[in-house]
């Protein structure tokens, strides 16, 4: 008996060490080998050494006294379990009519409109009397060829008949101006983004368990900075993009603005010889094709900047084929994935710092700027304005010269005060620096106070309720109407930054921006226009020397301003 307990404990070893490195069959013959050498009572021993029934011993046995060569395999063919599917002929049709309810199954499925997992497959398969699991309801769906899938953008709206000629003709008006040097910009408005402690979709790498800490709702909080409304501008021969980033409503007005924002920042001094620039937009949205506002701010734009703007619109539903969508808006959305967009400028800088290996480059500029939805353009306006739509759809493709400013419309003579600016900043209304005479700007100043006046009663009534809050030291000085006409000049005529001016005037930039989208607003709506000047002023400093060399006595607690 104790020899016996000795083979046992020995056998159990050599079990223990052997048997992790060995498959199903070969621990079988092992056994069986063992078994055979120890003959009369082996098969007893080795089972109990083993921990395995002796019936699992005996089968190793006879395959061994077989003499049949090696398998090569665990099992012999149609060994093991069976698969569900074979035991039960009606689990694949009942499966089928789970997950295809509309095609192959029952339209009545009681799992239609709700979330087919496989777990809730497999509970609802147990109910119908097939027993099967929610791994082997995934096997089963790999092996009928089904798979996890997203939705497929792929169908598109209705073609118009058009559609390829027009990308046709965009591709040849972009070839011909890129040919001759001149300009071709993609734009759109991307987006509009909540700005603060919110959740960006997209991952990006941190310590682990240590994501950041987002809101758990997407709701603007109180006294939250907004919204922002990024509106890029890509110019296709020297990929780079430029991305006005706007605080208020993207409306057709916040779109001419940004374009002429680019120009003056970067297209002017790209393309200093330019006198045509290619625009190609979207269908819809603020740069639409039938906003009258859009086109009516660009013959402005033409006419300040002295350039011949031609506009080539994408067809209705092919948006995704303009140039800005997937050579800059991708890369900017894949630059601050997984990262919460927490302020204005945390945006300006995270665009300002998009790049590829391609050599793409970006600058954005925050645009603080008010953009009121509603303006209107009549009918006998938009007739007014140097428009040529060309032969071939003309209503996706036009062309908008550059416009002589029209006379000022006569006005009754307002009071002296009204009409000039205060003693410090009376040296800005020089013929030299407004282009016009005395005369002409008083007149120009009456023919605006009209409408001006009827401007601000319209948005006293959209902020009836409205209570502003107080600035930090007391009231913001206060501009007149000329004062705001002369920030319009100093920006529009000789291309002074509104913080340059803002500086100039004692105010917030801000507050210049929306002086001088209302003033141009007044312009056009009299018919008049601002004359861009032949040379640029971009700092304060040369503002001062042109006023110089006009011979202009500039008070000397001017220049301290700045």
């Amino acid at each position: 008996m104790g020899s016996m307990m000795v083979t046992r404990e020995m056998l159990a070893a050599k079990f223990g060490s052997v048997f992790p490195h060995l498959d199903e069959r070969q621990r079988r013959l092992l056994m069986g080998a063992e078994a055979r050498a120890l003959g009369h009572g082996g098969i007893r021993l080795v089972a109990a050494a083993a921990g395995v029934r002796e019936a699992t011993v005996s089968l190793g046995v006879r395959e061994l006294d077989s003499g049949e060569e090696p398998l090569g395999r665990v099992r012999r063919p149609g060994g093991g379990r069976k698969p569900l599917a074979q035991t039960d002929p009606g689990l694949v049709p009942a499966l089928l009519a789970l997950v295809e309810p509309d095609e192959r199954g029952d339209p009545g499925s009681p799992l239609r409109w709700i979330l087919k997992s496989t777990r809730v497959l497999a509970g609802e398969l147990t109910a119908q009397g097939h027993k099967v699991s929610a791994d082997t309801v995934d096997k089963l769906l790999h092996e009928l060829g089904f798979s996890l899938q997203a939705n497929a953008k792929t169908i598109e709206g209705r073609q118009h008949p058009d559609r390829d000629g027009q990308f046709r003709y965009i591709n040849a008006q972009a070839r011909a101006f890129a040919a001759a040097g001149d300009p071709v910009i993609s734009v759109d408005a991307k987006k509009k983004e909540q700005v603060g402690e919110h959740g960006n979709a997209g991952r990006t790498w941190r310590p682990g368990g240590d994501p950041v800490r987002v809101a758990d709702h997407d709701f603007p909080a109180p006294g939250g900075e907004g919204t922002a409304i990024p509106y890029g501008i890509y110019d296709l021969a020297a990929n780079a993009g430029w991305v006005n980033v706007g605080t208020d409503h993207n409306t057709a007005e916040f779109a001419v603005e940004s374009i002429r924002r680019w120009w003056q920042d970067r297209g002017s001094a790209d393309y200093p010889a330019a006198r045509r620039l290619l625009i190609t937009a979207d269908a819809g949205g603020s740069n639409g094709y039938r906003t009258r506002a859009w086109k009516a701010g660009l013959a402005e734009l033409a006419a300040q900047a002295g350039l011949e703007i031609t506009v080539c619109h994408f067809p209705p539903g092919t948006s995704k084929w303009n140039k800005i969508e997937h050579r800059l808006f991708s890369h900017i959305t894949m630059n601050w994935r997984g990262r919460p967009l927490t302020s204005h400028q945390v945006i300006v800088n995270t665009i300002a710092a998009t790049t590829t290996r391609t050599g793409l480059t970006v600058r954005a500029e925050l645009d603080p700027g008010a953009y009121p939805a509603g303006v209107k353009i009549s009918k006998t306006q938009m007739d007014a304005l140097p428009l040529a739509r060309h032969d071939w759809h003309g209503d996706w493709n036009y062309t908008l010269h550059p416009a002589a400013a029209g006379p000022a419309a006569p006005a009754a003579a307002a009071p002296a005060a009204a009409t000039r600016p205060r003693p410090d900043l009376a040296w800005l209304a020089h013929p030299a620096i407004t282009g016009l005479p005395g005369p002409a700007l008083d007149a120009l100043t009456a023919a605006l106070a009209g409408p001006a006046a009827a401007l601000r009663d319209a948005a006293l009534d959209r902020r009836r309720s409205y209570r502003p809050r107080q600035q930090p030291g007391g009231r913001r000085p206060q501009l007149t109407l000329t004062h705001k006409l002369l920030a319009a000049i100093l920006h529009d005529r000789h291309g002074l930054t509104q913080r340059a001016i803002a500086t100039l005037f004692q105010i917030r930039p801000e507050h210049i921006s929306r002086q001088i989208s209302d003033i141009r607003r007044l312009l056009h709506q009299t018919g008049n226009t601002i004359q861009p000047a032949p040379a640029k002023l971009t700092t304060l400093d040369d503002l001062y020397q042109h006023a110089a060399a006009a011979g202009i006595t500039i008070p000397e607690q001017i220049k301290t301003a700045c």
